[in-house]
């Protein structure tokens, strides 16, 4: 995905983007796929918390998860890097500003 993401899938993103374990999760997985408890043991966080960062990541359209049966049976989740290349410009913020529904609106004055 690219810089025509709406104003809602922008702040999904930048705020997806705004936690260090996820910037973490990234970078590891932009060197290579891996599943959820080598990327676990990797970065030293549990998998709880690392799922759950990758549904934000997911969600955000950062990561995409596909799954697959291993040679013994046991079902694995493997993620990789999106392909996404947004540029952050002034013109792009006050277009992206067009597109804001207005529960994005409300959630921004209650933070």
């Amino acid at each position: 995905m690219t810089d025509d993401r709406t104003g809602d899938q922008l702040l999904q993103m930048l705020s997806a983007l705004a936690n260090p374990h996820r910037l973490r999760i990234l970078a590891a997985l932009r060197a290579r796929e891996s599943y959820v408890s080598e990327l676990a043991r990797e970065l030293g966080i549990g998998r709880p918390l690392l799922h759950m960062h990758l549904q934000v990541l997911e969600k955000a359209g950062l990561v995409v998860g596909r799954h697959e049966i291993s040679e013994d049976g046991k079902a694995l989740r493997f993620f990789s890097v999106a392909d996404f290349d947004e540029h952050l410009t002034p013109e792009r913020i006050t277009d992206a500003t067009k597109t804001l529904s207005a529960e994005s609106e409300t959630q921004g004055r209650s933070k």
